[in-house]
């Protein structure tokens, strides 16, 4: 991708749908949704210092991304006449310090899409990349690997 392509104004022109959620205890309590379908117990994992009794932010970002990824994935697909079905995209988030002395997430994609060649693979990934909320929030912010197999 280049410069150029990463500063495009990817900002909405127009909000379709606003999702509200409420942390209560920051990431030793819960975490619930507006609405009410949402109601989770958020801890530290143990790699943190945590007991890893409840999920945490970083799965919560994790099955975000993997969900609206896919979901660009087979917009994509659709466009171009595909049938995805059958292909996943599973997430890594990673957390760890950075040199501002707070902290900073990287995100590692594995993309399947077992019934489509690789170049075509390829590009659909790389239109997906542009079509994603998700994509277009964190580039330029965080790392994002995406892994094609």
């Amino acid at each position: 991708m280049t410069d150029t392509a990463a500063r495009l104004d990817s900002r909405p022109t127009k909000i379709m749908y606003v999702a509200e959620a409420t942390a209560h205890g920051g990431r030793d309590g819960h975490v619930t949704s507006q609405d009410g379908r949402l109601a989770v117990k958020v801890a530290m994992p143990p790699a943190l210092g945590g007991d890893g009794d409840g999920t945490n932010p970083q799965q919560l970002f994790a099955a975000g991304y993997s969900s609206c990824f896919h979901n660009a994935l087979v917009l994509v697909g659709r466009r171009e006449g595909l049938d995805l079905s059958g292909s996943t995209v599973a997430a890594k988030v990673g957390i760890g310090p950075n040199k501002q002395r707070g902290y900073g997430l990287a995100v590692a994609l594995s993309v399947s899409l077992p019934v489509v060649d690789q170049e075509i693979a390829s590009k659909l990934v790389e239109a997906a990349h542009r079509v994603c909320p998700y994509s277009n929030a964190t580039r330029g912010n965080i790392e994002v690997t995406i892994v094609l197999g």
